[in-house]
């Protein structure tokens, strides 16, 4: 690949996840998060309550802006934390009911922005996206794979 190209996919891609990112948090204030907060919303309502250690591998990042995100939530009652029966040193995180609502509320918002995402792409490449994306990630996911 020539590096015009080069560029132009990875411009394209930057931009793309900047203003995404933009949007995604213009849409998310009124609800009164920041981005990765509703991941973890969304998360503890697919999956149910797991340890913060299990949310953070689920949302692919580091343990301590698990600790940060789920604080925060916790200090507006849309998550509560108690310590695994299992192991002290390890908290169990769930939805409140609060934060089911609010989970309801962020996946409105998220399909909305999906819907402006995508506007005007045929539907056979809409389709295609999540499979075009998810492969893009895993071959620049660094934690699946060695360094060079």
């Amino acid at each position: 690949m020539d590096f015009a190209h080069a560029d132009a996919i990875n411009q394209a891609i930057r931009l793309l996840s900047l203003r995404h990112r933009a949007r995604a948090a213009a849409l998310l204030a009124p609800l009164g998060l920041h981005p990765g907060q509703e991941a973890l919303l969304l998360e503890l309502a697919r999956t149910g309550p797991m340890i913060q250690a299990q949310l953070s591998e689920a949302l692919g990042c580091e343990p301590p802006s698990v600790t940060l995100m789920t604080r925060k939530l916790e200090a507006t009652g849309h998550i509560r934390r108690e310590p695994a029966p299992f192991d002290k040193r390890a908290s169990v995180v769930e939805l409140t009911d609060s934060g089911r609502d609010l989970a309801d509320r962020v996946r409105r918002v998220w399909r909305d922005l999906a819907e402006e995402t995508v506007a005007g792409l045929p539907d056979e490449t809409v389709a295609g996206l999540p499979d075009v994306l998810n492969a893009l990630t895993a071959n620049v996911d660094t934690r699946s794979r060695p360094r060079r």
